[in-house]
């Protein structure tokens, strides 16, 4: 069973919340992160990605960037100010977005059922984010940012989830981006009601945020290493986590755009496709069901439809992602291990189909693929068959922000 705990959040001012509040550090380019600084000193980014206020040529993974994290870490706290709850507590979060309302609880999961896969996983992590984030986390000494969990639903937490939101919210505000972010702190008397609750929980899946949740059992470990009178109840023991029922999650596409062609023509790609796929002009930039995707090549739009895949394949040898890659990727288009090949990006679908024909219309990308979203199902399915999904398989909307709850170890 799943264990969720209360903790001592650092928690902006409420007037201060919007001003703070980040985006996750890894959805954002340098110019992006850049950009979100400008004019607002008390951005969260400087922490997250610090390396924006030191010069262009520092690399984001020297010390030097890790330490001015920290600085400003401290610096914030005092200036926001960011105080450290002195409740210990669970806290709701709620998003708000296009009308669509997912209602979340923010605690601490334990690392040790994310090292037991109590906390189940369905994506590989790369060693060089993983390196990141774990000095991140033991030079700033906090979790910036939460893992986002998800878990099948239950009456109890709904019920208990429902009666906070009933009571006025420590902070909520519309960001940039229209999204709405919203804080409950989880009053003394449902702290134990919910902790029983989650209890009854058999597991919880990771939604996103695999790096963080891996280098918070690497700092971990390094925090236990140093420290003779470990006892398992320090803060290090436990990362910070948002948990949303299932059924209130969407997952958006995560395209791909591909460089170059592997010495193929345009019609000789279109050719040996259509040898391994039904393939016809698409009416829409966006496939319309799973078994289907849409290609951009050469100005138009194709319709690529897989034959049904073999039923003795796993769960995550049937995604469309896996498919695409075993049929056309990695035989035709020379794309061996998309994880490290430097010529296929991955495209979130929040960004829509009109940026996959702009790479390609500008000559910085040669193919795109428009795929059909992952279901929540897939994933727990996959999870639970302890398997791993193909890389950029699913993109959560909205995103948590970073900044607005924090776990200092």
């Amino acid at each position: 069973m799943a264990t969720f705990s209360p903790f001592n959040a650092v928690i902006p001012s409420p007037e201060r919340a919007s001003d703070v509040a980040s985006l996750p550090y890894d959805v954002m380019s340098n110019k992006e992160a850049l950009d979100m600084v400008r004019g607002n000193p008390l951005s969260f980014v400087r922490v997250t990605r610090s390396e924006v206020d030191l010069p262009a040529d520092v690399s984001p993974y020297s010390r030097i960037v890790y330490q001015q994290a920290r600085e400003n870490y401290i610096s914030l706290k005092e200036t926001v100010p960011m105080p450290k709850d002195s409740v210990s507590a669970f806290y709701v979060y709620q998003l708000e977005m296009n009308g669509r309302r997912q209602t979340g609880v923010a605690a601490c999961a334990a690392v040790d059922e994310y090292d037991d896969n109590v906390i189940k996983k369905h994506e590989k992590t790369r060693q060089q984010k993983e390196d990141d984030r774990t000095q991140h986390i033991l030079t700033v000494g906090a979790q910036t940012g939460p893992v986002f969990l998800t878990y099948r639903d239950t009456d109890d937490v709904r019920e208990i989830v429902r009666k906070v939101r009933e009571t006025p919210p420590l902070f909520s505000f519309v960001a940039e981006d229209g999204v709405t972010h919203s804080v409950w702190r989880v009053e003394r008397f449902h702290t134990q009601p919910l902790e029983d609750a989650f209890a009854a929980v058999p597991c919880f899946y990771i939604a996103d945020g695999h790096h963080r949740a891996a280098s918070a059992s690497r700092a971990r470990a390094a925090c236990r290493a140093k420290n003779q009178g470990h006892t398992g109840k320090e803060d290090y023991n436990f990362f910070l986590a948002v948990a949303f029922p299932a059924t209130e999650l969407t997952i958006l596409p995560y395209n791909r755009v591909v460089s170059g062609l592997n010495g193929y023509g345009p019609d000789a790609l279109l050719q040996d496709i259509g040898h391994r796929a039904d393939i016809g002009p698409a009416s829409t930039p966006e496939p319309k069901e799973a078994g289907v995707v849409h290609m951009y090549l050469n100005g138009q739009w194709w319709r690529v439809a897989f034959p049904a895949p073999d039923p003795d394949l796993t769960a995550a040898e049937k995604l469309d992602a896996s498919i695409l890659q075993n049929t056309i990727l990695h035989p035709l288009l020379g794309i061996n291990d998309p994880r490290i090949n430097d010529r296929i990006d991955f495209i979130g679908g929040i960004r829509g189909t009109r940026e996959l024909e702009e790479r390609v219309d500008a000559g910085d990308a040669d193919i795109a693929f428009s795929m059909y979203p992952t279901t929540v199902e897939q994933l727990m399915a996959i999870s639970d068959a302890g398997d791993i999904m193909p890389p950029k398989s699913t993109w959560f909307e909205p995103k948590l922000r970073d900044g607005l709850l924090v776990h200092d170890i």
